[in-house]
């Protein structure tokens, strides 16, 4: 059987707040402008850059993807996401009241993401991943009801050289007959868990696993409408019917048709 893995934690549990953080003078910052970012660094101008580069590539990709890319002004002038990047864990740790384990925080509200200089894990991982959650919470806002796996799900699969190992351990989840219900996902409060308890790893999988399963089965647009309708008020499985009326009518009807899509 294959396991999952720690790394659906997050990259690395990484907290997520909606509070702003005060920002450590390190030194003097640099800054780079870019479309929809400005990046904030204090020596490494080569890996800034990089950052900036990714930065403004995962944003259109995940915009696209999950059918947010008919906001034109989305991101730009005065509305562009700040990224710090600390030269060391120590001074991102301080600045942010981080604990050891966490690589990163995005601050919502401020639309602002911190890390330090670690260049594999966060270009590829921590990046997108925060982009995706920040990008998502602009679209849908702070006032709807929504469930926390689909928040997740959503920086998880903007994770892309996860996506292939997401279907290969749900499906394997699915044939040893250990996969968690959708009720019981809906009623996991994992933040009461361990951060290497399997049920969190498991969860975590599923999540993306599940919104990979409404994008690739039933396109962006649908995906960006079931999320519009959360953002205007309707429940869940009120927002499943309105953007799915054909196809899922409620969240039995969603997992019955998640599990079969994982038998394909």
């Amino acid at each position: 059987m294959i396991k999952p893995k720690i790394f659906f934690l997050a990259v690395s549990a990484i907290l997520l707040i909606s509070q702003s953080r005060g920002i450590c003078q390190v030194q003097s910052w640099q800054e780079l402008k870019g479309e929809h970012f400005l990046i904030y660094f204090t020596g490494d101008e080569k890996f800034a850059i990089e950052v900036l580069n990714k930065a403004e590539v995962y944003y259109r990709n995940i915009a696209s993807e999950f059918g947010y890319a008919r906001y034109s002004e989305f991101w730009t002038w005065d509305k562009r996401v700040k990224i710090y990047i600390y030269p060391e864990r120590s001074f991102f740790q301080k600045a942010t009241a981080q604990p050891f384990w966490s690589q990163g925080v995005a601050d919502y509200k401020n639309k602002q993401i911190s890390s330090y200089v670690w260049s594999k894990g966060f270009l590829e991982s921590l990046l997108p991943h925060e982009i995706a959650h920040l990008v998502f919470r602009d679209f849908i806002g702070f006032k709807s009801e929504v469930p926390l796996w689909l928040d997740e799900g959503v920086a998880q699969w903007a994770e892309e050289f996860k996506r292939q190992q997401v279907k290969i351990i749900a499906s394997q989840l699915l044939k040893n007959d250990t996969l968690l219900s959708l009720d019981e996902m809906m009623r996991l409060d994992i933040k009461k868990l361990g951060e290497n308890d399997k049920l969190v790893n498991i969860y975590y999988l599923q999540a993306a696993s599940l919104v990979g399963f409404l994008i690739e089965k039933y396109g962006s647009d649908s995906f960006a409408d079931f999320c519009r309708q959360l953002r205007d008020g309707k429940g869940l499985q009120e927002a499943l019917k309105s953007a799915y009326p054909t196809y899922i009518r409620d969240l039995q009807e969603l997992e019955n048709r998640w599990r079969q899509y994982l038998q394909e």
